[in-house]
């Protein structure tokens, strides 16, 4: 297995024993709800590879996941009970639910699970223990499995106890979509074939500075968006108007820009934008004429004029890692930036480019668009893909290396 980190060696499922053995596999199921129903169900989808194997294999899987931010005590409403009734229609099969991670009824569950039965355990941020990475907690997860398997590239970069902690007690390895995230993610870091693009947005350049300073190191061109931009426009002393501002990373800002001239990366701000005067699903839009925002006014979006240069960009390169929407996209009015990236995104997979999509709100947006199947990749975790990229050393993947944690 290659990584970024070539330092840790870490076993995959297809390497370790697994027939007829107790199997405890930490998936990703924090999935999108809306009135107790899940609107998006692509977390769950892709840990089937994984677990048909498990059960071709007659192995007895206990999966823990977590779901929200529960505050570390039981909330009805960050139940995984339908996480669980939604992977047995998925799997076609009875799938077992435990009222709890760890404890007596637990145990008694998954105790009594057959050969190629599964049972998804209550989530694991009902225990304030878990995102401490309490010892004991790990000890009582670890005892139901003989192996481990992580399955959770979403929550690979978090040092808990369902990720990191177990790992000292089981012998363990990364599931197949672990596998996949890290194969594409590498192919991005190694050996990218060229022109290779990066399109960085969302609301925040303290979010992204650590991955835009190492992207720098190897892209060949970098497109920004999002409200992050106007803090780039305005380092520039381009006018942002009342647009998101953190006036505070004006510096930052600067050095990424100078970093970019300096190694000769070409590097594009929005050319022009969609503005209101107020951020309202119905505000009267408008388009400005140039970089600059009038003082009175909020960009929403990239404008028309951005959409052709991006476009084009995107549809020249050869390898594309794309995280953070162009503007407020969730608003329908606000949105036809992001859709036109995910479109142009679309067409350069068709036209043989290999594209990533890293972070929730871009991965919505493909989906929005119809588009989630017609890109290379998508990763099922934006901040564990980001800290990939930066190149740190992700618990997760540390803590099954035998790495301290």
């Amino acid at each position: 297995m290659s990584t970024a980190n070539p330092a840790l060696k870490i076993k995959r499922l297809q390497d370790i024993e697994v027939e007829g053995k107790r199997v405890l596999a930490r998936v990703d199921y924090n999935v999108p709800m809306k009135d107790g129903r899940i609107t998006d169900d692509t977390r769950i989808r892709e840990t089937l590879k994984t677990l048909e194997y498990l059960i071709a294999r007659g192995a007895k899987v206990a999966l823990v996941a977590h779901l929200g931010r529960p505050k570390g005590k039981p909330d009805p409403k960050y139940s995984l009970k339908p996480v669980a009734e939604a992977l047995s229609r998925l799997l076609k099969r009875p799938v077992a639910f435990a009222p709890d991670c760890v404890g007596p009824e637990a145990d008694r569950i998954v105790g009594a699970l057959q050969g190629g039965k599964i049972a998804l355990l209550e989530n694991l941020r009902f225990h304030p223990e878990e995102e401490k990475n309490a010892p004991a907690f790990a000890q009582a997860l670890a005892r139901h499995g003989e192996v481990f398997i992580q399955e959770a590239f979403g929550a690979i970069h978090r040092a808990h106890a369902s990720t990191a902690g177990v790992c000292k007690y089981l012998p363990g390895g990364i599931g197949f979509l672990v596998q996949k995230e890290l194969e594409f993610l590498d192919r991005v870091l190694s050996n990218p074939t060229r022109p290779f693009l990066a399109i960085i947005g969302g609301a925040k350049v303290s979010d992204k500075l650590g991955v835009l300073n190492k992207l720098l190191d190897r892209v060949d061109c970098l497109l920004i968006g999002g409200g992050m931009a106007y803090t780039f426009l305005n380092a520039q002393q381009v006018s942002v108007g009342k647009s998101l501002l953190e006036a505070d990373k004006a510096d930052d800002a600067q050095r990424i820009i100078a970093k970019a001239y300096a190694r000769q990366v070409k590097c594009l701000l929005p050319a022009d934008h969609l503005v209101v005067h107020e951020i309202q699903p119905d505000a009267q839009t408008a388009v400005t004429q140039s970089m600059a925002v009038p003082p009175d006014m909020i960009g929403v979006d990239i404008g028309p004029h951005t959409v052709e240069i991006f476009t084009e960009e995107i549809l020249k390169a050869r390898t594309i890692f794309w995280n953070g929407p162009m503007g407020i996209f969730e608003t329908d009015a606000f949105s036809g930036g992001t859709l036109a990236v995910a479109k142009a995104m679309a067409a350069a997979t068709k036209a043989g480019a290999t594209t990533i999509v890293g972070g929730g709100d871009s991965i919505a947006a493909l989906a929005k668009a119809g588009l989630a199947s017609q890109v290379s990749h998508c990763s099922t975790g934006g901040g564990a893909s980001l800290e990939f990229l930066e190149g740190k050393i992700l618990p997760g993947l540390a803590a099954l290396a035998g790495g301290v944690v």
